[in-house]
This record gives C-alpha cells, sequence and structure tokens, in this order.
C-alpha cells in the first residue's frame, strides 16, 4: 500500500509511548509516536541515520544534542547522525508525532 492517513494510526497506551508504523521500507521507517501526559522517549543515539520528528497533535519536549525546545503543532526537530535525541509530553494533554529515519537502522 502506498496511501495512508495518519489519523488511522494513533493508539496510545497508559503504560508507555506508543509508535505504529505508517511504512516500513529498506531505506528508511515512518511511525507515529502517540504519548500520554508524561511519557517520553529516552535520549539516545544513531550512528549513521537522520531522524526527525514533527509534531502533528499537542507538544513535545524535544531534545537535540544539548538543546531542548517545546514544540506544538506543525513543529519539526531532526537529529543527524550521531546525535543525541529524545521527546517527552511534559503537558496535561496527549501528543502525536510524525517520526521518520533514513537510512532504516534495522536493515
Amino acid at each position: 500500500m502506498s496511501f495512508t492517513h495518519t489519523d488511522q494510526h494513533r493508539e496510545f497506551s497508559s503504560e508507555k509511548l506508543r509508535k505504529s508504523a505508517l511504512f516500513e521500507t529498506p531505506q528508511m521507517f515512518c511511525d507515529t509516536y502517540c504519548l500520554e501526559p508524561g511519557q517520553e522517549q529516552r535520549i539516545h543515539a544513531h550512528e549513521g541515520a537522520t531522524k526527525f520528528y514533527l509534531v502533528l497533535e499537542g507538544q513535545a519536549a524535544i531534545t537535540i544534542g544539548e538543546e531542548r525546545r517545546t514544540l506544538r503543532s506543525g513543529g519539526l526537530a531532526w537529529a543527524e547522525s550521531g546525535e543525541v535525541h529524545g521527546v517527552s509530553n511534559i503537558s496535561r494533554e496527549p501528543c502525536v508525532l510524525l517520526v521518520a529515519m533514513a537510512p532504516h537502522p534495522g536493515l
């Protein structure tokens, strides 16, 4: 399938951040990340890949390198190869992000 809608990939869990695959190819992946208030993705890095976070709904505190910013719907952040990054929902509302990385780290 070559078409989808992000609204069909919004799944929340009270236990932890929920990732839902929009698509995956040998070159990249693209997911939605759904975070309830207080949930986060720990700070980490990927060698040889660039990753971006686009806030679709709500707001997220996104760390890229040494900088942390709170982004709202439409805000975009990206981490280049080897750069630490992570995201947390510090608001009282759910947050949905579009996340993609290339090249695909697992293939």
